[in-house]
């Protein structure tokens, strides 16, 4: 599905960090910092830059920065931009198990687990029934 800038900038608005500072005048030859909060997300191609009052999406080519029209696709923008949340642990590759453990772990009957002796012996071991509160 096309996604159009004005789409991109509305779900990116609240993604981005806000930032003080982010704006600076030089007038003579002092450089004061603007009181302006700003929101921005910034990737290889493209920068997301939000202000309270507006936010623009820009596209950025040969050290320029070009505003994109309202009406253009911004697909490639959203998912440039856009990195998504991260759930769950990341697994490792998958581990081959020898045949001999499968076969010994398949043996266990339902209701028990493997545990352990004091002298660490193998042993089956009733599994504990948690009931619901």
């Amino acid at each position: 599905m096309n996604k159009t800038v004005q789409n991109v900038k509305n779900s990116l608005k609240f993604k981005a960090q806000e930032k003080e500072g982010i704006l600076s005048v030089k007038i003579g030859v002092k450089k004061f910092s603007l009181p302006v909060k700003a929101r921005m997300i910034s990737g290889d191609e493209y920068l997301f830059l939000s202000f309270p009052a507006s936010s623009e999406l820009y596209r950025v080519t040969s050290k320029d920065l070009d505003p994109m029209d309202k009406e253009e696709d911004a697909t490639e923008a959203f998912n440039v931009l856009n990195t998504g949340k991260k759930r769950g642990r990341r697994r490792g590759g998958s581990v081959e198990m020898p045949d001999e453990l499968a076969a010994a772990l398949r043996a266990i009957p339902s209701g028990y687990k493997l545990g352990y002796n004091a002298d660490g012996s193998p042993k089956l071991v009733r599994s504990r029934q948690r009931t619901k509160k």
